[in-house]
Parts: structure tokens; sequence; C-alpha cells
């Protein structure tokens, strides 16, 4: 199966993301009505919930809506409110070095992935990151300096929350410190558990626990897969090798000094890079933001797409993955 990854650059939600909306929607419709259009909020619920955790991007999922057609369940899909459940796979790691540099691999099926690097200047706030139905992100990095990625947490319990996507987005519009960013975490309610990884420029680093059932945790943790404080999925973490890659970056971080690109490097092989593509929780693409100097990479074993807030390429990388067409 052959993925074409886009970086788009638009200032303001305009033709271009409006064009990617509706080339998306037939697909992600499909997705958030599966289970009933009952079982998804109206969209009074949820623009609600907006306005109630996230007020500061009201307006701009408020222009969204309109740029996306202004229908009521495109509205609904783009509160990303209680959202159907989603699984991936995923590992992140800060650095060792004094250069503040998060990085991680996206493992995920790859029938069910934006593939857009999007830079956009909403609300007057420069982000840099990987789409996730077009209004959140997988991961990504804001002109003051801030990045941020996920995992999935690796439990079961589905609660009343958002989609974490969006609260990365939301991250990134309104934050510039890694503390802001946990203070958001700890209030927004998240619908599963997913660990989200945050450093700033400063490089204050944490990484936060969400989860539907109980209070989010932060701790002063670099290393994130898809496992909180211990396993309680245990078929799912032996299905992506939660604990074999955690224990892989928690020894590269305790032995000696690497470069920067000894500890990209490490993100192409295994443990950490998968290659269960059949299984779909394939390694899609490995992303690397330095947020000081606002630069990022996204990298495959045979390919590397660089981008800045200050050079930003728009283009097509081409990216095949082995056995993704078995997938079911």
């Amino acid at each position: 199966m052959t993925v074409h990854f886009r970086a788009i650059e638009e200032e303001l939600p305009g033709p271009k993301w409006a064009a990617l909306f509706s080339e998306f929607w037939p697909a992600y419709k499909t997705w958030w009505s599966r289970e009933g259009l009952t079982t998804r909020p109206t969209y009074s619920e949820s623009r609600a919930a907006i306005r109630r955790s996230m007020p500061e991007i009201l307006d701009l999922y408020d222009e969204l809506c309109e740029a996306a057609g202004g229908g009521d369940l495109q509205a609904r899909f783009l509160s990303f409110f209680c959202p159907p459940r989603y699984l991936s796979g995923c590992s992140q790691a800060i650095w060792p070095g004094d250069t503040p540099l998060l990085v991680r691999n996206y493992d995920y099926d790859p029938r069910a992935f934006d593939a857009v690097l999007l830079k956009t200047g909403w609300q007057g706030r420069g982000v840099i990151g990987t789409s996730d139905g077009l209004f959140g992100l997988v991961d990504g990095m804001n002109d003051a300096g801030l990045a941020v990625s996920l995992t999935f947490g690796g439990r079961r319990a589905i609660g009343e929350g958002f989609g974490v996507p969006l609260i990365l987005r939301y991250i990134l519009q309104t934050c510039t410190t890694a503390e802001e960013a946990c203070e958001v975490l700890r209030r927004v309610p998240c619908h599963m558990s997913y660990n989200v990884t945050v450093i700033d420029a400063d490089r204050q680093f944490m990484t936060a626990y969400l989860a539907p059932d109980r209070p989010t945790m932060v701790a002063h943790v670099p290393v994130a897969t898809n496992h909180q404080e211990r396993v309680e999925w245990a078929s799912h973490a032996r299905l992506t090798a939660t604990v074999e890659r955690e224990r892989f970056l928690l020894q590269r971080l305790s032995l000696h000094p690497e470069t920067e690109e000894r500890f990209l490097h490490h993100f192409l092989q295994p443990p950490l890079y998968s290659t269960a593509f059949g299984s779909g929780f394939g390694t899609l693409y490995t992303a690397a933001y330095w947020p000081r100097e606002g630069t990022m990479r996204l990298l495959w074993p045979h390919h590397t797409l660089r981008a800045s807030f200050d050079a930003f390429t728009e283009g097509v990388v081409s990216i095949s993955y082995p056995f993704a067409d078995s997938y079911i």
C-alpha cells in the first residue's frame, strides 16, 4: 500500500483546508456514524462542551464548521466530542541532550490516516503538526517553542470527553510552556486513555497520563509507549510490545550520551520501528520536533521531509508500506 504524505500551508482556514475536508469527509462520516448517529452528541451538546472546556478556540471551531459546509454532522464531527473509540501504538521520548527535542513514532492503520503535515496561523498562532480529522493533531509544535505528542494509554475505559487530537490542537493554539500545557491536560476531559508528552523551549518536559475514569496524572517522565504506570490490557501490550519498547528507550536514555542523529536512528529500527502493517500497527512515520528552533522532520527509512516556521515547502512524499493491503 502506498500513502501520499502531503505538506500543506494555509495561514487561515480557506480553500485548501476546505478541499481537504471535502476529500476526507466521506470516510470520516462513515467512521463517525458507524455506531449510529444517536450515540454521538448533538451539535448543541458538542458546541457547549467546547465552550465549557476550550472557550479560546470556540470561534475557530465555528469558522471551521462554516468552511466544512455548515452541516450538522460535519460540525458534530469537528467538535471531537465523544467520538468512536480508536487504538494506536506509538513510542515517544525526549532526547537527553541540552537541545529540546521530542521524537515519536506513529504506529497506526495507514487506511485511517490523514497523512497531512499542516502549517497554520489560526488565531495568530503558528502551528506545524500532523493532522488528524483536519482540526486535531497527533503531534506538533507552535511558534512559542512548545511541542507535544500522544500515544495510546493501553486501557479499555471509555467516557465522556474529547478525542485527544483536539486537545493537542487546543494546547498548541493557547499554551506557551509545558506547565501551561499540563494544566490543560489536567482540566480538559479525554474520552479514552492517552499519554501526552510535552516539551518547551526551556527544555521543561512532562508526560500526562489521561484517562476518562480517573484523574490525570502528570510526571516528569521522558518516555511514553502504550501503557501508563502499569500494563492494564495485557493482550494489547503483547501485540504492540509496549513494555519492550519502553525498556529499550529507557536504556537509551540511561547509557552514555548519544548524538541527535543516533537517537533518531533508533526510531527507524526495531524494536521501536514496527513492521506490523498487516495488523494496523505499523510505524507510519517518525516525527522529530526541535521547538526552540521551530524546526521539525518527518522521517522514514529512505525519505526525510524537513519543515520549519521559516521554511515550509508544500509537496508530496509517497511511502509504501509492505503487507498493509492485507489488513482487514
